[in-house]
């Protein structure tokens, strides 16, 4: 196939011509699904495989029909802002339905990606990505789902107990969903205040997302952890695994970032919550009168979804988050 075209017509014809190939094995992966390298003509590229039946993360998030495929064929990442690379160049599906595959070819950028582990980040690489998160949403400021993504109802959904509870009923439970299910379990021991008012949520997530809804909004990638990032090395950053995508309020994308990526940061979360306000209104997004309210907000949401993960971790960290919901649960009142 022409590698210039977008969409292929089977996953073979996405591969046509690969000489060369060799599976890769990442620590931070941990969907299920895989990746290989392989070789095209003169040049190296890697490929996702993804299945909506092997991957239990498509589970928890409710995707049934591969939302990374449904930006692409609907154009979205033609309006990515020149700061962002998704690194991708052409897609392919095999079958339908749950049985479904997906084949997602991308330019080999491993040596630029940030190397997995817990050490922190340069300052330089963190201000970068911050800064470009904010040029993402302001790409796509008032952005309303006309593709049929992720809402905020699943989006608030994952991980939550009754979202994982299918999930721990299978032969060979994947980690995070083992350590999903103790940390919500310890949860209200050892941190009561966060455990009321995010199992409120759990209970109905909509008072929330109405609350959440008169802030503004955009386009949110979902998943702005280390293990999806890199840096060109002209400064541009690379931004994969669109697995997560929808309409939301900018500040969820900056709360996934510094609840994820704690250990390797390499500023505080307040100079970095400082940080992207000052890369949003550089943008030419003003940020009042608007921006105390979503920013609390969104630090109740994402502990709707993480709070298990800062239960089973440093106690610091976990009071940090519980005295900020609870602030932040003032704007639900």
């Amino acid at each position: 196939m022409d590698h210039t075209s977008r969409i292929a017509p089977s996953i073979d014809e996405l591969l046509a011509g690969v000489t060369s190939r060799e599976p890769i094995v990442a620590d931070d992966g941990k969907s299920g699904n895989w990746l290989e390298r392989v070789v095209i003509g003169d040049e190296t590229f890697v490929v996702k495989h993804c299945s909506l039946e092997a991957d239990w993360i498509s589970r928890i998030i409710g995707d049934r029909e591969f939302w990374t495929f449904t930006l692409w064929r609907g154009g979205l990442f033609d309006g990515l802002p020149p700061c962002i690379d998704a690194a991708t160049v052409a897609m392919a599906i095999d079958g339908s339905g749950p049985d479904a595959e997906l084949a997602i070819l991308m330019h080999d950028v491993g040596a630029f990606l940030v190397p997995e582990g817990d050490s922190v980040v340069p300052v330089d690489h963190h201000e970068g990505f911050i800064d470009h998160m904010a040029a993402l949403h302001a790409a796509f400021w008032g952005w309303h789902d006309d593709l049929g993504v992720q809402s905020m109802h699943q989006r608030l959904a994952m991980f939550a107990p009754r979202t994982i509870a299918p999930e721990l009923e299978v032969d060979d439970v994947p980690v995070p969903i083992r350590v999903a299910d103790q940390g919500w379990r310890l949860l209200p021991d050892v941190a009561p205040d966060l455990a009321r008012i995010v199992m409120a949520c759990h209970d109905d997530a909509t008072p929330l997302i109405d609350a959440l809804g008169t802030t503004p909004v955009t386009f949110v990638h979902g998943d702005w952890k280390m293990g999806n990032l890199g840096r060109h090395p002209d400064g541009r950053t690379i931004l994969l695994d669109w697995a997560y995508p929808g309409a939301g309020p900018a500040c969820w994308d900056l709360m996934w970032y510094l609840a994820l990526n704690r250990a390797r940061l390499p500023q505080s979360k307040e100079q970095s919550i400082d940080r992207y306000r000052a890369a949003l209104e550089s943008c030419g997004i003003a940020t009042d009168p608007w921006w105390e309210q979503q920013l609390g907000l969104a630090h109740v949401a994402i502990m709707v979804v993480f709070g298990w993960e800062k239960a089973v971790g440093d106690p610091a960290e976990l009071d940090w988050w519980q005295q900020r919901v609870v602030e932040g649960s003032r704007w639900l009142a």
